[in-house]
This record gives structure tokens, sequence and C-alpha cells, in this order.
């Protein structure tokens, strides 16, 4: 029997500088034939891309899952809203917090676990403000120089 691990197919970049994380969850994605064949191609993006609920249930949109080449004329649309696969209890818990003020839910990488599904890391996060991007990037930036400082010696 082959032993497989996670295999890491997309991660959003942008949700680390733009938010502050808190809890992170993992959520099962219901997907269509050809948009797990495109998963599995790596044929996803994350950018811009947030989750939402409507009548109790978590959705996410604007997750772009690029057509499948071979597919037919029963082929997925590209951005289309996708449910997400939670129990009860953390709906409840997820829906309390994005009560609350500034709270938003968005999806951090997606990723196909060593049984085959494909899974999609939640987070809770709140808005960076601009100071808080600089800080950010001059933390990085110093980060680098001090790499660079180093490589040099």
């Amino acid at each position: 029997m082959l032993c497989m691990e996670e295999i890491n197919i997309a991660t959003n970049k942008k949700a680390n500088f733009q938010y502050h994380l808190s809890d992170t969850l993992e959520a099962g994605l219901q997907l269509t034939g050809t948009e797990i064949k495109s998963v599995r191609s790596m044929q996803v993006n994350l950018n811009e891309s947030y989750c939402t609920f409507t009548d109790g249930e978590l959705f996410v949109k604007g997750m772009h899952i690029a057509e499948y080449k071979f597919g037919t004329h029963y082929n997925h649309e590209a951005k289309r809203t996708r449910k997400l696969l939670l129990n009860k209890k953390e709906l409840k818990k997820l829906l309390t917090k994005v009560k609350e003020k500034g709270f938003t839910i968005i999806p951090v990488r997606i990723y196909i676990t060593e049984k085959g599904f494909a899974k999609l890391e939640i987070a809770l996060a709140k808005g960076k403000k601009l100071y808080d991007k600089r800080e950010d990037l001059k933390k990085k930036d110093a980060k680098r120089e001090m790499e660079r400082v180093s490589k040099v010696r």
C-alpha cells in the first residue's frame, strides 16, 4: 500500500499581511467531479476569497478553481460559491465570533489529506491597520538584511 502525506495545493500569501489570524479550523469542501480533478492538478487560487454564512451554513466565495481542461460540457464554473463542511459546534462558534465587530473568516490554505480528501484551512481574522502593515514590512526587511549580512561573512 502506498503511503501518502498531506499535499499542499495553494496558500493565501496575503492573509498574514492583511489580517491578524487567530483561530484556525480544518473544513471539508463540497466539490464536483471536475473540481477535485482541477484541485489535484494544483489549479487553485485563494487570493481575494472569503467565507460567509447563509442560512446557518458556511460558504466560501471568490475561490478560483480553474476549469478542468479535459472536462466535457459538465465542467464546473470557476468562481462558484462552494459549501464548507463543518459540524454544528464549530459553525456556532464561528458565527458568534463573526457577529463581533471586525472579525471575518478567510481561507488560508487548501490541501489534500492522506486519504485523498480536499480540505480547506480557514482562519478567524481581524483586519490590520496601515501602521501594523508597515511594522511587518520593517521586521521583514530587517530580517532579510541580517540574513544577507550573515551570508557575506
